[in-house]
């Protein structure tokens, strides 16, 4: 592999074109929660419809994923990321013109198709391009979409929807997404490096290949440990939150408004700390300390308003800052050659681990006769258990610390 030929200019230029990606279709996905009471109206549907609708995407993501790791390392990353979000913009758009609960059913089964690849496909670039020692900074500014989309993209959303109506979400969306198109052509450079080699090879060799290299499995491992406990929680937050702690439904914007803000500013600064001092150095402090939180979260009972938000932002700032250095290390876990099927069978195993912890925290928590959350202090101890295992299973992940050739962009 030969370095990049990118400027330090051009590097962040490119890295803070893949937040925006990463920011149109991480509000894309959680736009639709806060919908629910419109588009369950609009449409006559029971909680069970909607709850369908919402974990389309999901589903949808993670098959994709796999279909991905099979084709996705023989195209050239550019190429690649501009189908992928084309296709994600033409469906955020189908989103926003349904017109009746099948149309949109099927238009949010193509966004999560092509949305769940984008994510992965991001993350790829980023460990081709930024070399090791950087990569931590790299992915706090990526993952740093997260706590934007949190912060300003949903409560956007949720504004023009109360102003224009729930299609316009969609279509604030679909016309940011087919501007920010343009931008990563001029700004994303061609990246075929790891397309050599690969002579001969057809798509199954490829998922062959991803799938009997151990050390790939030692990462899937990691990156469902990462998941596990933490999403045996989050789905929960409101309801135990309103129920047993004593908060009002016009209060909890603020968890997510503090927990968001909060982010944005860490996010950055525990990747600066993984490159100064070490990804599993880092990665196993975080997740230590973020057991603090996750522990005081489902213990809780009423608490004054204050005492919440700072469980609460510390739960998000811990949780969230220990996937800085995690996709780090992830992204070092397997050679360029095969880094996109790589992270593509790992964006669908993650998507499934999320969907298998949602559902071990609704069998560990009940509700009393009165209603109160019963039980929400074992995803806690889950999430402590978890933890425990991630931070000895991560000494054991082998790392490539070579970046991949890529072209410079040049004027389009």
């Amino acid at each position: 592999m030969h370095p990049t030929t990118l400027s330090p200019g051009q590097e962040r230029l490119l890295l803070w074109t893949l937040a925006a990606v990463q920011f149109t279709h991480i509000v894309d996905f959680m736009v639709m929660m806060p919908l629910g009471p419109q588009l369950t109206t609009l449409f006559h549907l029971s909680d069970a419809q909607f709850g369908t609708l919402v974990s389309a995407y999901s589903l949808a993501a993670g098959a994709s994923g796999l279909i991905a790791s099979v084709m996705i390392d023989r195209f050239d990353r550019l190429r690649a990321l501009l189908v992928l979000y084309a296709g994600f913009t033409l469906a955020t758009l189908a989103c926003g013109l349904a017109p009746t609960f099948g149309t949109l059913m099927a238009a949010r089964i193509a966004a999560g198709v092509f949305g769940g690849v984008l994510g992965a496909l991001v993350q790829t670039i980023v460990g081709d391009v930024i070399p090791f020692e950087r990569r931590g900074q790299a992915m706090g500014v990526v993952m740093s979409a997260f706590s934007i989309s949190t912060v300003a993209g949903v409560p956007l959303s949720l504004w023009l929807a109360s102003r224009w109506g729930w299609h316009m979400p969609f279509f604030s969306i679909a016309a940011v997404s087919a501007v920010l198109w343009l931008a990563v052509w001029r700004t994303v450079p061609g990246m075929s490096g790891h397309l050599a080699g690969q002579a001969g090879q057809g798509p199954w060799q490829r998922l062959r290949a991803v799938v009997a290299e151990p050390n790939h499995w030692r990462a899937f491992g990691l990156s469902s440990l990462m998941v596990l406990g933490s999403f045996s929680i989050i789905p929960y937050i409101t309801i135990f939150t309103t129920t047993n702690v004593g908060l009002r439904q016009d209060q909890v914007p603020w968890i997510y408004l503090a927990g968001g803000v909060a982010t944005l500013f860490t996010a950055r600064l525990w990747g600066r700390l993984a490159d100064r001092w070490g990804k599993v150095l880092m990665f196993r402090l975080l997740s230590l300390v973020a057991v603090l939180p996750m522990l005081a979260l489902t213990h809780l009972g009423p608490v004054p308003m204050g005492v919440l938000l700072l469980v609460t932002t510390g739960f998000f700032v811990f949780v969230s800052g220990r996937m800085v250095p995690g996709m780090a290390l992830l992204t070092a876990a397997s050679v360029a050659e095969l880094r996109g099927g790589f992270m593509s069978v790992n964006s669908a195993l993650q998507s499934a681990t999320m969907g298998v912890a949602a559902w071990i925290g609704g069998v560990l928590v009940s509700r009393s006769p009165s209603g109160q959350v019963l039980g929400y202090e074992r995803c806690g101890w889950l999430a402590l258990a978890t933890t425990l295992i991630m931070v000895w299973w991560v000494g054991r992940l082998r790392v490539h610390t070579g970046p991949m050739s890529v072209t410079a962009p040049a004027p389009r």
